[in-house]
């Protein structure tokens, strides 16, 4: 195993085991048995070195979205996708709030890739005409309720016992972003932005609109503003 490697295992280890999460780069030396000229070589400053140990530990969990294959319905694969996020939470509360913690200046490699998959998918939906907003404020809207309620089931687990309340959120923010959770009565002024964001994702993946560069952005820009007006 390489110095890097073992540095990285100890540290994400003691990280696990801490009552809190919190770990010294001295105590991670001295695990993995290595002078602290090593550590810094290897990661720069400490901050790096959680941000290495995040993508470690969230490396896993990202792989099974990657082997993932794309099933005919996008919002039954980010309903999935929601609930994967919050029993990885679960299952490590510790790396969870390291990853979310307002410390880490810089987002750590797994959390932008997994940004962009919800992004991916949501886009998908879009095309279907099945989302009432654009995909970007759509993974806006998921991605923060998703990580609000995983990290009060981890942080605040006697405020917050009930573990299904996640589905109940879930159910709640895709009724506002998915057409498809939409009653049949709805008012008709809701069918314009879905439709607009419809427009705009197949707008994004065409090659042959007719517009130019700046006119196809021009009017992406125009339907992201119609698909993302309040109602």
């Amino acid at each position: 195993m390489s110095t890097r490697a073992r540095i990285l295992e100890v540290a994400a280890r003691l990280v696990a085991e801490s009552p809190d999460g919190e770990i010294s780069t001295r105590a991670v030396c001295e695990a993995a048995q290595v002078g602290a000229p090593a550590l810094y070589r290897h990661f720069g400053d400490k901050e790096g070195l959680l941000s290495a140990v995040v993508d470690h530990g969230f490396d896993a969990y990202l792989a099974t979205k990657r082997e993932r294959g794309d099933t005919t319905d996008p919002v039954e694969d980010l309903r999935n996708g929601w609930d994967s996020h919050v029993d990885f939470a679960l299952r490590n509360p510790n790396l969870y709030r390291l990853m979310n913690s307002p410390a880490m200046r810089t987002p750590p490699v797994s959390a932008v890739e997994a940004h962009r998959i919800l992004t991916r998918d949501l886009e998908r939906a879009a095309a279907q005409g099945k989302l009432r907003v654009a995909p970007e404020l759509a993974a806006q809207m998921i991605m923060s309720a998703t990580t609000g309620v995983a990290l009060m089931l981890v942080s605040r687990p006697v405020t917050f016992p009930d573990v299904g309340m996640s589905a109940r959120v879930r159910d709640a923010v895709h009724a506002a972003v998915f057409t498809s959770q939409v009653s049949r009565g709805a008012p008709v002024d809701a069918e314009v932005p879905s439709a607009a964001a419809t427009l705009g994702a197949l707008l994004r993946r065409s090659h042959g609109s007719g517009l130019s560069t700046a006119e196809s952005a021009l009017m992406t820009e125009w339907l992201d503003r119609v698909s993302n007006a309040e109602r």
